[in-house]
């Protein structure tokens, strides 16, 4: 259990999918390791046959039979967002409903909408199971900021508990950045382009400002084209979490930074996005 728990209300957006009783059971792990309430969004009618459902599978999985489940009617992203918002819910857990094309996962369309509109944490799982696996190796996205900060202080209670073999805590530089950099110190708007030596030197003081934690880490600075190269990285070290801070958006436009913008159509892996 991790304390103080950063996420009081959890919910688990539901269809009776073929894969809704594996995500549940995710949830109830996430649930476990925040101390959280869990709660179900099912996007449907509430009759007799739906509620005979959630009792078995709650029963099935040892989960409270009076569990609080949201039923909203509408389209199904629209009605989760809206329960989201109504509910002071503080994660929401969904399977990604990915589909493989060219080697690469691709978010489904509820997926991707809860990962650029959800005002909340949000924690996709690619192939969830009935018997959750470990998070042996996880991914963090340095961005720099406090709020990135606070998302490391959060990330590294989890990772402990899931035992954790290896943290990467990556910054994505893009060519974009770099030319972005030389134009700003060219008209005298900014310092030159940091070198390889200085850009380690500031995540390896990111991850210190963290504070002492018994998990293993490894910083590396990930350059390429585009911010796809982290998601290449994430693939070849077949990373089982890949974990995101993104600042809370209150105009709902979904806009995410260049560098991370990717995660709305390829996922490598499971993916908590940190609000």
């Amino acid at each position: 259990m991790i304390d103080p728990a950063p996420y009081k209300t959890i919910a688990v957006a539901s269809t009776f999918s073929p894969r809704f009783k594996q995500v549940l059971s995710e949830a109830k792990r996430i649930r476990d390791r925040f101390s959280s309430d869990l709660r179900v969004i099912y996007v449907g009618e509430r009759n007799e046959e739906t509620t005979k459902k959630f009792s078995d599978v709650f029963a099935q999985l040892h989960l409270p039979s009076n569990s609080i489940i949201h039923y909203q009617q509408g389209e199904p992203a629209e009605a989760i967002l809206r329960v989201i918002a109504d509910n002071n819910i503080h994660m929401i857990v969904a399977g990604a409903l990915e589909k493989e094309v060219v080697l690469h996962p691709f978010l489904g369309n509820v997926a991707r909408r809860l990962v650029r509109e959800a005002t909340c944490s949000v924690m996709l799982f690619t192939r969830p199971e009935i018997k959750p696996k470990s998070l042996r190796r996880i991914v963090f996205v340095a961005d720099y900021s406090e709020h990135g900060l606070q998302a490391l202080k959060t990330t590294l209670p989890l990772a402990l508990a899931e035992s954790c073999e290896r943290l990467y805590v990556i910054r994505i530089i893009t060519t974009f950045d770099q030319a972005r950099a030389s134009r700003r110190a060219d008209a005298g708007n900014g310092n030159k382009p940091k070198s390889d030596e200085d850009e380690e030197a500031a995540l390896e003081k990111f991850v210190l400002s963290a504070g002492a934690t018994e998990v293993p880490i490894e910083t590396r600075c990930i350059r390429g084209n585009t911010g796809l190269a982290a998601s290449d990285f994430v693939q070849s070290i077949e990373a089982d979490l890949l974990v995101v801070p993104v600042e809370a958006n209150d105009d709902s436009s979904g806009q995410l930074p260049n560098n991370i913008a990717w995660i709305t159509d390829v996922i490598p892996c499971n993916l908590w996005v940190i609000r």
